[in-house]
């Protein structure tokens, strides 16, 4: 395949910057760095334009590692917040990768970053805060706060059922309105009984007439003489 030499005018990733000069295919030369203006070929009238290049790219440079810096303050501070399903087990399903991690910096703050820049050491398989490292620049790195969230709701608590015996207590206290035993109302220790107050108008009861005991079981008991 055909190589030709070219001057990049400007900034490609993975090729280089305004003012270098590499060699790519004549064809992609030819067909996409010409007509879009990325590039012109290397020819002694171009290479008058070396030094307009270069401090292009100087100036480009110190605009991104100024812009990349406000960046790296400003995101330290945030957390990023992406929701997953999970099974009954608290476990995810799939994982969290720096694309996703991308789209939600977007959503959630407007702020546009290539995945590239987000390093991932291993994608996020697990619920709970993680710190991602970003390498905005050259210069440049910073720290995000991811927090994984569920979005399968938790199951409800089951109540464990009271014991049978303060269950059966607690019911007889209700139904007799009283206190359950041990309570003291407010204010210190219970009121003693004093006796109850005769009713008005309640005549007294008059004794009972002296009645002969009753014979305890099992004694005999004498029988009178017949009469003859």
């Amino acid at each position: 395949m055909a190589k030709t030499e070219v001057i990049l005018t400007h900034n490609i990733v993975g090729l280089g910057g305004e003012s270098d000069q590499v060699r790519v295919a004549a064809g992609y030369a030819r067909n996409y760095l010409f007509p879009q203006g990325l590039a012109i070929p290397l020819t002694g009238a171009n290479k008058r334009r070396l030094e307009a290049l270069k401090q292009r790219r100087a100036e480009r440079e110190a605009h991104e590692l100024n812009s990349m810096t406000e960046l790296a303050k400003g995101i330290s501070k945030l957390i990023c917040v992406i929701t997953v399903k999970t099974g009954e087990d608290g476990k995810m399903f799939g994982t969290v990768t720096s694309g996703m991690i991308a789209d939600q910096l977007k959503t959630q703050f407007e702020i546009s970053l290539d995945k590239r820049k987000i390093h991932l050491e291993h994608p996020i398989r697990a619920l709970g805060e993680h710190e991602v490292e970003l390498r905005l620049h050259q210069d440049v790195n910073s720290k995000l706060k991811v927090r994984v969230e569920s979005t399968t709701p938790p199951p409800a608590p089951v109540e464990a059922p009271a014991p049978e015996g303060r269950k059966d207590s607690a019911l007889r206290t209700e139904k007799r309105g009283r206190r359950p035993e041990g309570e003291r109302p407010e204010g210190g220790e219970p009121k003693p009984r004093g006796p109850r107050p005769e009713r008005p108008g309640r005549p007294e009861r008059a004794p009972r007439a002296d009645r002969p005991a009753k014979a305890e079981p099992g004694a005999k008991t004498e029988k009178a003489p017949k009469a003859e």
